[in-house]
């Protein structure tokens, strides 16, 4: 997909952004927190990748070199906070958003039209609820080691091919013992539930994008629909119809 190319955005602010946009890479001196109240955003680092639908969103740290990837049509919040006001974690996060947390995000992500203490009590009020906001496994850990590297590219090549550890061992020339070990040691997850956070992965960047839900769960290496809605479910807790409806 083509990409528009933005600089850094400023820190508490509102975008309406076309599909395939990006910001390149940057950092801020206080933790923020991103959300896209339509289509999806994605978060990029060194240590991996962060996706976000309309009911999550991305909470990144203080100094995270961190681009933005957006697929579909996208409203964009930005909230910054002051990196005094709450502990700070190593890596970005995703969380949670509940009609109460995404109107907050809304109101803050617009704080220039208020008054500086209004605008400081309503982010406190936003990190208050966001402590209470469950952290979701939606984040894929970026492999080190090069022949990792290389299995997981052939893996995101084409998701419809069902690769096995012992056919990607050959391919990169490493056993199958030393592929599954490298998944755990390095990826802190096992080759299947890795593949599994890829294709949600891809899949909500597809949902995002407008795919129907057949060609999503098709592309996605799913055997059906249906089968895919159940993982989708039981993961995110809804289904890809109802993220298609909006924010709930």
């Amino acid at each position: 997909m083509s990409m528009t190319r933005h600089s850094s955005p400023t820190p508490t602010v509102t975008y309406e952004l076309a599909g395939g946009a990006q910001i390149d890479r940057h950092r801020h001196p206080g933790p923020q927190l991103v959300y896209s109240s339509s289509g999806a955003v994605e978060v990029r680092t060194d240590a991996g990748d962060w996706i976000a639908p309309a009911d999550r969103a991305i909470w990144i740290p203080a100094g995270c070199r961190h681009e933005h990837r957006f697929y579909g049509p996208t409203r964009f919040h930005c909230v910054a906070f002051d990196s005094g006001l709450t502990p700070d974690r190593d890596t970005p996060v995703v969380l949670t958003v509940t009609p109460l947390i995404r109107e907050l995000i809304v109101a803050c992500s617009a704080a220039d039209e208020l008054p500086a203490a209004e605008a400081g009590r309503l982010r406190r009020v936003l990190l208050d609820r966001l402590r209470r906001s469950p952290e979701q496994l939606l984040r894929l850990p970026a492999a080190r080691d090069s022949r990792l590297r290389r299995a997981c590219a052939l893996v995101e090549d084409d998701l419809t091919v069902a690769w096995t550890l012992v056919e990607l061992g050959h391919r990169v020339g490493a056993a199958e013992r030393t592929l599954s070990r490298l998944f755990r040691t390095e990826l802190a997850l096992s080759y299947p539930q890795w593949r599994t956070r890829l294709r949600l992965h891809r899949a909500t960047q597809l949902l995002a994008e407008g795919v129907p839900v057949t060609v999503v769960a098709h592309r996605c290496g799913w055997a059906s629909a249906s089968a895919f809605i159940d993982v989708y479910r039981r993961v995110l807790g809804h289904t890809p119809g109802t993220y298609r409806a909006g924010p709930m």
